[in-house]
């Protein structure tokens, strides 16, 4: 694939995931969530969106795609173990946060921009 093909591609793929934060931002200041951070990058990764509300602290990994069902397949086993990871890092710099528990959230975001929050979406086993 040429070099002009693959930029032209990742500036699409990133204006849609700025879009789709965007939207599941706005979601989580509606329901009354403190965003914390937004695209945070860590020596482990990138999280998407960090949030939290009366002590809960959320990890957030937004995926826009097409349809539902895409975007529910989203996360692999990678992609996950890299969040966890990422997640443990900003801990350690964050001590403060979480007091009421700690989970991690996945807002998928269709094309139409129709979003649909599943909490609680990753557990460590």
């Amino acid at each position: 694939m040429p070099d002009f093909v693959r930029q032209r591609r990742g500036a699409r793929a990133d204006r849609t995931g700025r879009g789709a934060e965007a939207i599941a931002r706005a979601a989580l200041l509606a329901e009354g969530w403190q965003v914390l951070a937004e695209r945070h990058r860590t020596p482990a990764g990138e999280l998407d969106l960090i949030a939290e509300k009366d002590g809960l602290l959320a990890f957030i990994e937004v995926k826009a795609r097409p349809s539902w069902r895409e975007a529910a397949f989203a996360l692999t086993p990678r992609q996950q173990a890299r969040l966890m990871a990422a997640a443990e890092i900003w801990l350690a710099s964050h001590p403060g946060h979480g007091r009421a528990g700690i989970r991690f959230d996945v807002m998928l975001v269709a094309a139409d921009g129709s979003l649909r929050r599943i909490a609680d979406a990753l557990r460590e086993s």
